[in-house]
């Protein structure tokens, strides 16, 4: 049945120690200066290779440009919308993937040029002193580099590892991969400057620029990456607006070569200037191609009828047929060149209306101008139409949203529903027109007709030819006109600050960050391992650690024994650790005078497990008696694991064991040693039932024979928690010595030894704290002991111990030996 004694292990629980673990911490200041200096190091060797980040940038405006020749007769221009529309387009063009890809494949970013740096290859675009113009049709070498070393001014070496059979190509004109075969090894070739360069998997030019410098001898390095890549990695430019205005905006780029940064910055400003004025002139380009077409069409028909009027002329007397029929003729020309702009008004309008129906594509209509209309909404419509057309067109390599498409399909389609209205309204109105001018050159005709057959043929062919004439005539007008429209339209989009390296621009490395960042983990990483160290390890550490879970009194802290031999008081009876044992030696006088123990006096010393330094505090607590000259015997009780005999360059072949079992007696079993005044009786050879030997009659007649025999009595036992011998030997003694060892004997081992003296098992327990280092690690204490230390003040009063090395430590072991021998 369990008693309630058994549950004190929920006593004295132990909240956080903060000031162990602070303790804890500074002990491990040696973790921390290592990590730092790692940290710091790695930090350094970064910074070192890290490359230079510089960034660049320039800022341009947009605002909206009127053409300086704009007239209600020469509307050709393409508005792109507003300033405000204009600003989001431009930045989403800027980042566009076909935008990009225009600019790249113009300033050929594709090409890498490269010098061996100090720890790696570094960018050197701008600085070499050559460029390669590559025939894009046919496969260059992909993703290696080609090693350039020029042997003289005008001759240089071309060196490139082929490390495989197959080496993969990319053609730049299409945009596609393939691999041809090659020879396993470095390929090597001399070339001239400016020499054709055909090879299965090299075609160039290597042409020298313009002051070139001092070049001969050095090693530079081309290399021809991915298009997509390349354009991937452009398409990150940084597009931001000015908070002081709208209309302004920055594009900036953060790299490792400053003019490469600069060109691309300002070609892709100028790209994107050409293409808005390309749009812009939309109009105008379709007004022209469309005004070409038609002229082709009225030159051919124009001389056919200037030959028919020249033939009519012949052998005729023209001024006498001229005089009658002119009249009329001036008269129908102006009723035939009004109905034709009103033919040609409707043609456009069916034109348009097909147009729409049919196509998706906007971006080709003519101007209504080209037709005579001047209608203000079939004109903005259509400009917003073609407007739409382009930003969707745009938008398509740069957004992945349907949802914005299906706005822009809505408001096309809006637009496109307004202009059939308008189409309807205005055709309907021309019909009206149409029927009225019909009507008047019908009566014309009529009137025409009373004239002789001459005169009458004369107007018919001259009426055709000065249509024709009157015609490509004012088609010749409006393409001047559009060519006019076309050359005077201004981009929307101006330089304010066009980039340019003048110095500085360095944003990184961010080296004082590193070394923030260094110092932050040279402190974490240590202290997450005295953390977990501190949570994990849950063996005694302190005395505060014995004290907080224990009302047995502690009467000794024994520091950590250095020397290879166990007889620590023998060998060095001034040390520090000495001393530790005779402040024990006095506790444990204390503890007899209040027990009023006469006579012999008998000590037990025990722990919970094995390793925790019984022996060793046996063998010292007993010489410090026999020191004083106190008859004094050690009696080797942990039968199972002997470990005495070893000290004393005894062999274990006769002992208590012995004794038990009645083969010998006290007096054949009592070995002298070395020290006055000091005994040791050995446990013997291991027996196989060691707990009954204990339990036997025999062992209190050797308790009661030892008692006539010395002063003190030391009993080396087993350990209570792994055997039960010591609890049936505890009645034999006066005192029980526990001992704890730091940094090994367990917390829990300390609520166990609650328990065993709850229940009566154990009497009369003093603890003793052994193999202490004091070295800030594990807390604060006594000291060696009660009269071991005090700091500066106890020296001179103790022999220093300095810490030996490993051959100071096995010269004392062979000085031992010899000594026993």
């Amino acid at each position: 049945m369990l008693d309630i004694k058994d549950f004190s292990v929920f006593e004295n629980q132990v909240s956080f120690d903060f000031k162990g673990f602070l303790i804890k911490i500074a002990s491990y200041w040696k973790w921390f200066l290592i990590s730092l200096i790692i940290t710091f190091t790695i930090a350094y060797q970064v910074n070192i290779r890290k490359q230079k980040i510089y960034g660049m940038e320039t800022m341009i405006s947009i605002q909206e440009e009127s053409n300086p020749l704009f007239t209600s007769n020469t509307s050709l221009t393409f508005n792109w919308g507003g300033v405000s529309d204009q600003v989001n387009t431009i930045s989403t063009i800027f980042q566009s993937r076909s935008h990009n890809e225009l600019v790249v494949d113009k300033l050929q970013f594709y090409v890498d040029y490269l010098i061996q740096g100090k720890y790696e290859f570094e960018d050197a675009y701008g600085i070499v002193p050559f460029y390669v113009a590559i025939d894009k049709t046919k496969g260059q070498i992909a993703n290696t580099l080609i090693s350039i070393k020029f042997i003289s001014e005008n001759e240089y070496e071309i060196r490139i590892p082929m490390t495989a059979p197959s080496v993969g190509m990319i053609t730049y004109a299409t945009n596609t991969y393939g691999s041809t075969a090659v020879v396993v090894g470095d390929f090597v070739q001399r070339y001239k400057v400016g020499a054709l360069v055909s090879l299965p998997f090299l075609n160039w030019k290597l042409q020298i620029k313009d002051n070139p410098g001092f070049y001969k001898g050095n090693e530079y390095f081309v290399k021809f990456n991915d298009f997509d890549g390349s354009v991937s990695r452009y398409q990150g430019v940084n597009v931001s607006s000015n908070n002081k205005g709208t209309s302004i905006l920055t594009l900036s780029m953060q790299g490792t070569n400053k003019a490469r940064m600069v060109d691309y910055l300002n070609a892709t400003v100028k790209m994107l200037i050409s293409r808005q004025l390309e749009e812009k002139n939309k109009f105008a380009t379709n007004t022209i191609s469309f005004i070409d077409s038609t002229l082709v069409a009225m030159e051919s028909q124009l001389k056919e009828t200037g030959n028919e009027l020249k033939s009519f002329r012949k052998n005729k007397n023209i001024y006498d047929i001229e005089a009658g029929g002119g009249k009329f003729s001036d008269k129908i020309l102006d009723f035939d060149i009004e109905k034709d702009a009103i033919v040609r008004k409707v043609a456009y309008y069916n034109s348009l209306k097909a147009y729409l129906k049919k196509s998706v594509d906007y971006s080709k209509l003519p101007a209504p101008s080209v037709a005579g209309i001047d209608d203000p909404n079939i004109v903005a419509n259509i400009s917003k139409l073609i407007m739409l057309s382009t930003q969707r067109s745009e938008l398509a390599y740069a957004v992945k949203s349907d949802k914005i498409f299906r706005d822009f399909d809505s408001q096309m389609e809006a637009v496109k529903n307004v202009l059939f209205e308008n189409i309807t309204t205005a055709k309907a109105a021309l019909q009206f027109d149409l029927i009225s001018i019909e009507s008047k050159i019908n009566q014309a005709e009529n009137t025409i007709k009373a004239l002789p057959d001459d005169e009458q043929e004369l107007v018919k062919i001259k009426r055709k030819y000065d249509l024709s004439d009157n015609i490509y005539s004012t088609f010749l007008q409006k393409r001047s006109e559009a060519d006019i429209v076309k050359a005077a339209n201004l981009s929307d989009i101006h330089f304010i600050d066009p980039a340019k390296d003048i110095g500085g621009g360095l944003i990184g490395p961010k080296t004082s960050v590193n070394y923030v960042l260094a110092l932050f983990l040279g402190f974490l990483i240590p202290l997450v391992f005295v953390f977990i160290i501190f949570f994990i390890n849950d063996s005694i550490q302190n005395t505060e650690d014995i004290t907080s879970r224990t009302k047995i009194p502690l009467i000794g802290v024994v520091g950590m024994n250095n020397e290879l031999s166990q007889l620590a008081v023998y060998d060095r009876p001034k040390s520090a650790l000495s001393e530790s044992f005779r402040a024990i030696r006095s506790s444990l006088q204390f503890l007899y005078k209040q027990q009023k123990v006469d006579g012999a006096k008998t000590v037990m010393l025990t722990s919970s497990v094995s390793g925790e330094g019984k022996t060793f505090c046996s063998l010292n607590i007993a010489t410090v008696f026999a020191l004083s000259e106190k008859k004094t015997v050690i009696v080797g009780l942990d039968l199972r694991k002997p470990k005495i005999f070893s000290e004393f360059g005894l062999t274990n072949e006769v002992g208590v064991v012995n004794y038990l079992i009645n083969q010998k007696g006290l007096s054949d079993i009592v070995n002298k040693t070395e020290i006055p005044y000091l005994d040791v009786i050995l446990s013997g050879p291991i027996p196989p039932n060691p707990s009954e030997l204990i339990l036997s009659e025999r062992m209190g007649d050797l308790m009661e024979e030892l008692k006539k025999e010395y002063d003190y009595i030391i009993l080396d036992t087993p350990p209570v928690g792994l055997v039960s011998d010591v609890l049936e030997l505890s009645q034999y003694v006066d005192v029980t010595l526990y001992i704890v060892r730091q940094n090994f004997s367990k917390k829990e081992m300390i609520t166990l030894l609650n328990n065993r003296i709850n229940r009566k098992e154990l009497t009369n327990v003093s603890i003793v704290f052994n193999g202490y280092e004091n070295k800030a690690k594990y807390g604060n204490a006594y000291g060696y002991g009660y009269g071991y230390g005090y700091g500066a003040y106890s020296n001179g009063y103790h022999e220093e111990e300095k810490p030996k090395n490993i051959v100071q430590k096995l010269a004392a072991k062979w000085s031992q030996i010899n000594k026993k021998q």
